[in-house]
């Protein structure tokens, strides 16, 4: 008989999508999580969870720590190859597992790691909330386009969030209307700024004053990494320097004069080929 190519398992799907970290089990919050920045999937397949990460990616809690434990690492893949490879059905067993009545009533931080990676998984998540009233949901994020052309326009009224420096999207944030986030060195800094520090409980990041300082982890090579700066500054530094670069390889491209000459004087290539 001829042999039949074996059809590979469906991966298994966590049994709980939602759980607590240390830190957010102190104040009753549950959370659902993402491999932070990217990640490869037992297939081979890559995915940025990140989008927008730039100058956070240097102090990153969730690349550190309890984080890289392979029990951990496997259990946010999971999450990850749940989301890829099945939205709808994931969005569903969110909510079957929202509705229970453990959560009834309960904050929901959407990501300690990873972000709105994607239009459809961010309407997922809008679909999720809608669908779960008695639950309120928040999130850091540096989505900022997605979420200004996404979820500003008509936002689930049981969400808050709070934009986050240090991404690549930082020059969208309305520093005059949104409410923010930035990493300080300490508490004496945001206390200096005039900011409204969230160490007491991670909630004051959406319930709090609009601006929010949030203390630098103390971890020793990430303090070392920031020195004195905010976030926010960070990534101004790395966006002008990026900009720099960016106008040096545009006075290094040749460009054809109205005369038909580049830049040296010389005939422009559709002369000689007209030649």
């Amino acid at each position: 008989m001829p042999s039949r190519t074996p059809i590979p398992a469906s991966p298994a799907r966590p049994r709980r999508l939602l759980t607590q970290n240390r830190e957010l089990r102190a104040i009753g919050v549950w959370n659902w999580t993402l491999p932070a920045l990217a990640a490869r999937l037992p297939d081979g397949r890559t995915q940025v969870t990140c989008p927008a990460a730039s100058a956070c990616t240097q102090i990153c809690y969730a690349r550190n720590g309890t984080y890289n434990f392979p029990a951990v690492k496997a259990k946010h893949i999971a999450n990850l190859t749940y989301v890829l490879d099945d939205l709808s059905g994931w969005a569903e067993a969110m909510i079957r597992e929202l509705s229970t009545p453990r959560l009834q009533g309960k904050f929901v931080r959407v990501h300690d790691a990873g972000d709105f990676f994607s239009d459809a998984y961010t309407m997922a998540w809008c679909r999720i909330m809608r669908s779960c009233p008695h639950v309120t949901f928040y999130a850091y994020t540096k989505e900022i386009r997605r979420f200004k052309r996404l979820i500003e326009p008509n936002p689930p009224d049981n969400f808050l969030w709070v934009y986050s420096y240090g991404g690549r999207e930082d020059s969208f944030i309305d520093a005059d209307r949104d409410r923010i986030a930035d990493v300080f060195p300490d508490e004496k800094s945001i206390a200096e700024a005039g900011w409204s520090s969230q160490e007491a409980s991670d909630l004051l990041a959406v319930l709090g004053p609009r601006l929010v300082g949030v203390p630098a982890n103390h971890i020793p090579h990430f303090l070392k990494r920031m020195g004195s700066r905010r976030l926010s500054d960070w990534q101004a530094e790395i966006d002008a320097e990026r900009n720099r670069k960016r106008r040096r390889h545009l006075q290094l491209v040749p460009r054809a004069d109205a005369a038909g000459t580049d830049n040296a004087g010389c005939p422009s290539a559709s002369e000689r080929r007209a030649a």
